[in-house]
């Protein structure tokens, strides 16, 4: 049996330890949430009505900020104990940047409204054995009990053999059938290897990576046909794993968090909308790459929910068909990558042109005075990937 560990890539703490943050400062960190229009966008839309499932290490629903906001789930992890005991802290780091309050100083989430289903499927330590069926069993089980939104803050990055890829494979059609968003992290490791994780690259998950505040591509963020969006994964705060006091995190998983929690706001608008229908005006209205669409950095650009919730735009269209894999039809074998989009549903304006430098991750002169972000090309982010985990749980933390 092939181990596979699931562990967490970034280990270290990095910079200098300050005195924790006071409750005041932790939401004046939440830079991200200024950017994204937030307050203005809580005035239409909280995610209220919408169910995100969260796989991941279990959630503790009993820090100030997730009182109330966490579902009863299941745990199907090898060592189980309980949904809400996470020793690692990275699931509950993902429920709070979706759904958190912000109560008691606590981390605001960005669609508060919206309620967490914990499903957890490890522990954030090693393991042993081919965990795919757990993740099947979590994502059906996510399925069954309402979930419109899973959110998949992981990779796996060791190859899958024939079973567990079909495995895989069949739960994603599950979930496209019924009709649910899942949300998948591109991985961290664009700084080493770039290896294209699961499910990520499967026809059937939307991949995301990370940019930075001012829009720059993360350089820890994997990057590939895989990516279908990028959103906010530096300088993100949060409780620290194992001490008291906040951290700033980093990581495809914070971005694929704030992309769920983006999902669920629109969703919670429009109930009547078509899992198709979210992605498509997300795809739309996402602040979109300079040069070839979709770039390899940051797929359909960086998703400004803003847009949609605030201006009115993006199209729904056809409620049977998916933007991003139109020629994906569930169950069959041969599916079409990402790279592919169905006529119209591109940016209309987007431009054609291959660009042979990272700047393709740069975005075009749309309308982007809706953000404080500057959407720029590929950065130096200071992030390092370490290690190669087979199921990664990538976040790096610095105490603030």
């Amino acid at each position: 049996m092939r181990g596979l560990a699931l562990l967490a890539a970034f280990a270290a703490c990095m910079g200098s330890l300050v005195s924790p943050a006071t409750a005041q400062d932790i939401r004046s960190r939440q830079w991200y949430l200024d950017a994204m229009k937030s307050d203005e966008i809580w005035q239409t839309s909280t995610g209220k009505g919408v169910t995100v499932a969260v796989l991941d290490t279990g959630v503790n629903d009993s820090i100030p900020e997730l009182r109330g906001q966490v579902m009863q789930g299941k745990d199907f992890s090898h060592k189980s104990k309980a949904v809400n005991i996470d020793t690692n802290g990275h699931g509950t780091e993902m429920a709070a940047l979706i759904s958190g309050t912000g109560r008691s100083g606590g981390v605001q989430g960005l669609a508060p409204g919206a309620k967490v289903l914990p499903v957890k499927t490890g522990t954030g330590k090693p393991g042993i054995g081919d965990s795919t069926p757990i993740y099947v069993k979590a994502m059906r089980y996510a399925i069954k009990r309402g979930a419109r939104i899973i959110n998949f803050s992981q990779s796996i990055r060791n190859p899958l053999d024939e079973d567990a890829l079909k495995r895989l494979q069949d739960a994603l059609r599950e979930v496209n059938v019924n009709g649910v968003l899942m949300f998948a992290a591109s991985g961290n490791d664009g700084k080493s290897d770039n290896f294209a994780g699961y499910p990520s690259n499967l026809p059937g998950a939307v991949g995301v990576g990370s940019v930075d505040q001012s829009g720059t591509v993360s350089e820890f963020s994997t990057h590939g046909s895989q990516v279908a969006f990028a959103a906010p994964g530096e300088d993100i705060p949060g409780h620290c794993a194992s001490e008291t006091g906040w951290c700033t995190e980093s990581g495809t998983s914070h971005a694929t968090a704030l992309a769920s929690a983006s999902a669920a706001l629109i969703w919670s608008a429009h109930p009547k909308w078509t899992a198709n229908q979210v992605l498509r005006v997300m795809m739309q209205t996402a602040s979109r790459p300079k040069g070839k669409v979709p770039s390899e950095y940051i797929g359909y650009g960086i998703i400004r929910p803003a847009q949609v919730l605030l201006d009115g735009k993006g199209d729904p269209g056809p409620a049977d068909v998916n933007p991003l894999f139109p020629k994906y039809h569930p169950g069959k074998t041969s599916p079409a990558s990402p790279s592919s989009p169905a006529k119209g549903d591109a940016p209309s304006d987007a431009e054609n042109g291959q660009s042979e430098t990272p700047a393709a991750a740069a975005t075009g002169g749309d309308d982007g005075n809706d953000s404080v972000l500057v959407y720029a090309g590929i950065g130096v982010a200071a992030v390092l990937a370490l290690g190669a985990g087979a199921y990664a749980l990538a976040r790096g933390k610095r105490r603030t």
